[in-house]
């Protein structure tokens, strides 16, 4: 199995579909509202983990509509890329983090500071904890990464580009991003729908 399979090696999914991703959004909504914002963030943008946990008020873009990230799997540091993000997320975070007021007042510790104050661990128990409150089954698919891979063919069958999608996901390379293009049952009917019109 590869890093960027959609499946194990005995044939399981390693993604969320459609209705087990709405179903997580759902149970993220009735969560506290630091772990709500945190759900939203890695259902919304398809970042991994650690580079939710590295995202500061200083990269919350609020007229770019963007939040920032530093691409952590990239050899070298100083990689970043902006993605699109729904208004409501921005207005989320600002509400619960006071994202405005920090840049408002240009305080660099307060806008280079962490918007979460977790380990990864905390984090990934967490994420685990929504789906299961979300009913998700279990398999590899129930894991964050099945979060980051539903982003991507959320992404695709919703007809962003592959290039763009690539970007946004901070791929190395456009062939990274076309194994979304091998999502099959719901999420592949989608795909094909738009090709038939």
């Amino acid at each position: 199995m590869t890093d960027n399979a959609l499946f194990d090696a005995q044939g399981r999914r390693l993604y969320l579909t459609r209705e087990e991703r709405e179903e997580f959004l759902k149970a993220a909504e009735k969560a506290k509202r630091e772990t709500r914002t945190f759900c939203h963030v890695l259902a919304f943008t398809g970042c991994r983990i650690s580079e939710a946990l590295a995202l500061t008020p200083k990269r919350v873009d609020v007229s770019g509509r963007t939040l920032v990230f530093e691409t952590l799997k990239k050899r070298r540091s100083g990689v970043f890329r902006a993605v699109p993000v729904p208004p409501g997320l921005l207005d989320a975070l600002d509400l619960v983090h006071g994202i405005r007021e920090i840049q408002d007042r240009q305080n660099s510790k307060e806008l280079n500071g962490l918007i979460w104050d977790m380990s990864r661990a905390t984090a990934w128990r967490m994420i685990k904890r929504m789906m299961d409150q979300a009913g998700i089954q279990d398999g590899p698919h129930k894991m964050p990464k099945g979060l980051r891979h539903a982003y991507g063919i959320h992404a695709l069958s919703s007809g962003v580009p592959l290039n763009m999608l690539s970007k946004w996901m901070g791929h190395a390379s456009m062939e990274v991003t076309a194994i979304y293009a091998n999502a099959i049952g719901e999420e592949q009917q989608a795909i094909a729908a738009k090709m038939w019109g």
